[in-house]
C-alpha cells in the first residue's frame, strides 16, 4: 500500500499525524518506501522535527544512501546537536570518514554543543581512517569536557590507538583503559582482544581472553575466529566444546566458523551436531540462514566424505551465490565425481543466476583433471578469457599442465609451459614430472625435474626428490641420480612431517609420518605393514622405476 494511502483523509491533530509518520518509519523496510515517507514529511511541513529527521537519515544511511540523507541535512537552516550527530556518525562509516570532523569544525564554529554521543562519533570516525593527529585533539576535548567516564567513548579511543597497530599506541590504549571507572563492559575488552590480534600478538590476545570479567558471543567468535585463522584446529575445537558446554547463543558466523574446524578436522560428529542445532534454532525458516552458513555446511559434509547430504543442502537452498557452486563443484571434484562437478557448473552457467569466478573454474579445471577430461578442459580453459574475461592465474594452469599430463598429451603440456605468462612454479613441473613418471618419458621428465630442481631451494625440494631421482633413472642419467640420492641422505632429517586426521567413535585421532607418540602405534604400524603387503602382491603392474628407491 502507498505510504500516501496510509495518511487518514479525517482530520487529525498535528501531533498523532507527526507520530503516525514516525510509526511509518520505524516500520520502513525498503528505499522506495522511505522515499514515499521523505515526501510526506516535506508535504506536511515536518522538516524541522528533529525525532522525524534523524531517523530519516539513519534510515537513508542504513540503506547506502548517504547522498539523500547529506540533502536532508543541508536543508536544515539550524540542525541540532542530535541531527549533527546522526550526520557525523554517517560520515564515520563511509569511505570519507574525515568528513566527520570537518562537521564537528562546524559545529563548533557555529556555537552548536557537542554532547558524548558526538565524541563517541567522532573517535570511531578517527579509528577507522587513522586520523590519529585528530584524535588526539578530540581525547583532550573529551577530558576537558568532562566525558571520559562515558564507556562508548573511552572504548572507541581504544580503539584508535590500538589502530596505530605499534608498541606506542598499545601503551596509549591501556593507559585510556586503566583509567575508565568501569571496566567490566565486554565491548571494551572485546576492542582489546581485536587490537591484540590486529598487531599480531595472539599470545597476547588469549591472555586477555582468560582475564575477561564477563565474555560475550563476540569474545568467544573472535578467539575461535582467530585459532582457525592460524591453523590451530584443534584449539578451535577444544574452545567451541568449551561454548557448547556454557550454553552459550551461538550465532551464524560463530556456526560458520566452527564448521570450518569441522572441515579442517573431518570431524563430522561435531559438525552434525551444530547442522541439528542450526535446524532447531531456526525451525525449517531456510530463508533465515545466511548463505555462508550454508556454504560452510556443504564444505563440511564434502570434506567429511558424506557428498550426498552437501548435495541435499545445496539444492535446497533459497539463495545461491558464486561460493555455493564452487563449493559443490569442488566438493564433487575432490570425491572423484568428475561427471557431477561438470554438470553442477555447466547448471550454474545456465541458471543465470551468477557468474563464474577465477576459483569456480580452478574447481571445474580440477575435476576435468581427476576425471580425465581432457576436451572439456581445454575449453573451459579457453573460455575463461574469451568468453568470462577471467584472466587465468598460475594454479589455472597448473590444473591444466596436470589435466594434459595425466592423459599423456605431455608435449602439448611442455609448450603449454613455455608459453605461459607467468614463471612456473613447483607445482606446475611436478604435474608435468608426474605425468611423465606414468606415461614412461625419459626426456621430458629430465628436463622438468631439471627445472624444478632450480625452480626450489633446498628446504622446498625434499619432497619431489624421490620422483626427480626416478626421472634421471629413467633416462639412465646415473650420475645425476647418485647426486639426488646423496641429497635425499643429507636432507633426510630435515623435511616437514606430514600429517591427516581421522575420526573414530566420535574422536579425532591426530597421524604424523614417521611419529610413534600415538598410544596405539604399535597396532598402526602393525596394521600399515600387512596393507602393505597385500598391496605389493595384489599389485600387477609394477613400475620398475620406482623401486629403484624403496619408499
Amino acid at each position: 500500500m502507498p505510504v500516501a494511502e496510509a495518511f487518514p483523509a479525517i482530520k487529525i491533530s498535528l501531533r498523532a499525524h507527526q507520530q503516525h509518520t514516525f510509526f511509518l518509519l520505524k516500520t520502513c523496510n525498503s528505499i522506495k518506501q522511505l522515499k514515499q515517507i521523505h515526501d510526506q514529511i516535506i508535504i506536511n511541513g515536518f522538516s524541522q522535527k528533529n525525532f522525524l529527521i534523524v531517523n530519516l537519515m539513519s534510515l537513508y544511511t542504513t540503506y547506502g544512501n548517504l547522498s539523500n540523507a547529506c540533502k536532508v541535512f543541508d536543508e536544515m537552516p539550524s540542525p541540532s546537536t542530535t541531527v549533527c550527530n546522526q550526520m557525523i556518525r554517517a560520515y564515520s562509516h563511509s569511505v570519507t570518514p574525515q568528513k566527520s570532523v570537518e562537521l564537528f569544525s562546524k559545529m563548533l564554529y557555529e556555537g552548536s554543543f557537542p554532547d558524548e554521543y558526538t565524541y563517541s562519533y567522532l573517535v570511531s570516525a578517527c579509528a577507522r581512517s587513522l586520523m590519529l593527529r585528530e584524535g588526539e585533539q578530540i581525547h583532550g576535548r573529551v577530558l576537558s569536557n568532562g566525558y571520559y567516564s562515558n564507556s562508548f567513548v573511552s572504548t572507541n579511543l581504544i580503539n584508535l590507538y590500538l589502530g596505530l597497530g605499534n608498541e606506542v599506541g598499545r601503551v596509549n590504549a591501556y593507559k585510556v583503559f586503566e583509567e575508565m571507572p568501569e571496566r567490566n563492559n565486554p565491548v571494551t575488552w572485546n576492542s582489546l582482544l581485536a587490537g591484540h590480534i590486529r598487531c599480531g600478538d595472539f599470545d597476547g590476545a588469549i591472555r586477555i581472553f582468560d582475564g575477561m570479567p564477563v565474555k560475550n558471543i563476540v569474545s568467544w567468535t573472535t578467539m575461535l575466529t582467530e585459532y582457525a585463522r592460524n591453523g590451530w584446529f584443534r584449539h578451535a575445537l577444544l574452545l567451541f566444546q568449551e561454548m557448547r558446554r556454557e550454553c552459550l547463543e551461538l550465532d551464524q558466523t560463530s556456526l560458520t566458523v566452527a564448521l570450518s574446524v569441522c572441515a579442517e578436522l573431518g570431524d563430522l560428529s561435531t559438525g552434525k551436531w551444530i547442522h541439528i542445532y542450526v535446524i532447531k534454532k531456526f525451525d525449517g525458516r531456510e530463508r533465515d540462514i545466511c548463505v555462508r552458513l550454508h556454504n560452510a555446511l556443504i564444505h563440511m559434509y564434502t570434506s567429511c566424505g558424506v557428498i550426498e547430504e552437501a548435495s541435499r543442502i545445496f539444492k535446497e537452498m533459497p539463495r545461491k551465490t558464486v561460493v555455493s557452486w564452487t563449493t559443490m563443484i569442488m566438493g564433487y571434484a575432490k570425491h572423484g565425481s568428475a561427471k557431477k562437478a561438470i554438470e553442477v557448473f555447466e547448471c550454474m552457467q545456465n541458471s543465470g543466476e551468477v557468474k563464474a569466478d577465477a576459483r569456480t573454474f580452478l574447481g571445474v579445471l580440477s575435476a576435468c583433471s581427476h576425471g580425465g577430461y581432457v576436451e572439456e578442459g581445454r575449453v573451459y580453459f579457453k573460455e575463461m578469457e574469451e568468453k568470462w574475461a577471467i584472466n587465468p592465474r598460475i594454479e589455472h594452469y597448473g590444473c591444466l599442465v596436470d589435466l594434459l599430463s595425466r592423459a599423456g598429451f605431455l608435449e602439448e603440456a611442455q609448450r603449454l609451459i613455455e608459453t605461459m605468462p607467468m614463471k612456473p612454479n613447483d607445482v606446475v613441473w611436478g604435474a608435468l614430472l608426474c605425468g611423465c613418471m606414468i606415461h614412461r618419458n625419459p626426456e621430458i621428465a629430465s628436463y622438468a625435474a631439471e627445472n624444478l630442481i632450480m625452480e626450489l631451494g633446498q628446504e622446498e625440494i625434499m619432497e619431489y626428490l624421490v620422483s626427480v631421482s626416478n626421472a634421471y633413472a629413467m633416462a639412465r642419467r646415473w650420475r645425476e641420480v647418485a647426486i639426488v640420492r646423496k641429497k635425499m641422505v643429507e636432507m633426510g632429517s630435515k623435511n616437514s612431517k606430514s600429517r591427516s586426521w581421522v575420526q573414530l567413535n566420535e574422536a579425532v585421532h591426530e597421524f604424523m609420518a614417521g611419529d610413534i607418540t600415538h598410544r596405539h602405534i604399535s597396532l598402526i604400524y602393525e596394521t600399515l605393514d600387512r596393507l602393505t603387503s597385500e598391496v605389493r602382491y595384489v599389485a600387477n603392474d609394477h613400475d620398475t622405476s620406482e623401486e629403484l628407491i624403496d619408499l
